[in-house]
């Protein structure tokens, strides 16, 4: 799609709203990916995500929560035993380090209760804006737009925004939708950046938004694009796009997202 460098504003919420729509479409089953039952187990498992697949902090935070199950336990912690306990997510001696003392604000500022407030949140060990709309929309139903790396690199493929630095990311494509949608608008971005519109690779050719991105060739465009979709509704996907399923191999089905 061809873009006009003189695209209205108008034009250019238009066209994000058409591309919000097509989102809703194509990933019905968008949602937060890291498990969790309850603020403080969001908030640590967030603070574990950084550098790290949700796929791996799904995979140790069972045993984590029913170790650490109040922010009390965290600000207790022996340090050696949670750093053994997180060490398969990465960077685990700063993580454990993050999770202590995020315990220890809870309990000293917060009666061990993780707070509903931005202007709480990021005052915490641990826990920047990201993590804080992250927190925020997925435990306390308050709209937030999460700017991760996918966030980042599909809204300004799609030229809705020129900014580089996540906050005014932030307030520049919250501007554009209704306050109500940016939790849910942020999964369905992370969903297509990480099964779609790849950092490299981009599948182009199979991509339901192709009309309305100005960066449709970034990837290849024909069909065999398809074979680049990630994930469990990978056909689906292609479907979507008017590509034939088939094209994608049994393994990107089962393939993990990044």
């Amino acid at each position: 799609m061809t873009i006009s460098s003189t695209e209205t504003d108008l034009g250019r919420t238009r066209r994000a709203r058409r591309i919000g729509r097509a989102l809703t479409e194509a990933h019905p089953d968008a949602h937060c990916e890291l498990d969790h039952s309850n603020a403080l187990e969001l908030a640590v498992a967030t603070i574990l995500s950084a550098q790290c697949t949700d796929k791996k902090v799904n995979e140790v935070t069972p045993k984590l929560f029913v170790r650490y199950p109040t922010a009390a336990d965290y600000a207790g912690a022996d340090r050696a035993e949670l750093e053994e306990l997180i060490r398969p997510t990465g960077f685990y001696r700063n993580k454990t380090d993050s999770l202590i003392k995020l315990g220890q604000a809870l309990v000293e500022r917060y009666d061990g209760r993780v707070p509903g407030r931005l202007a709480d949140l990021v005052t915490l060990p641990g826990i920047g804006r990201k993590t804080a709309n992250v927190i925020l929309g997925n435990a306390f139903d308050v709209p937030g737009i999460t700017v991760d790396t996918h966030f980042q690199r599909l809204v300004q493929r799609w030229k809705l925004t020129a900014q580089t630095d996540p906050v005014k990311i932030e307030h520049e494509i919250g501007a554009l939708f209704p306050k109500r949608e940016w939790t849910m608008l942020s999964h369905r971005i992370i969903f297509h950046g990480r099964r779609v519109c790849h950092a490299r690779k981009p599948a182009c050719g199979a991509c339901t938004l192709a009309k309305l991105c100005p960066s449709y060739g970034t990837g290849p465009t024909e069909p065999a694009a398809a074979k680049l979709l990630k994930g469990p509704r990978a056909r689906d996907l292609a479907a979507a796009a008017g590509v034939d399923p088939e094209l994608v191999p049994r393994q990107a089905v089962a393939a993990e997202v990044p």
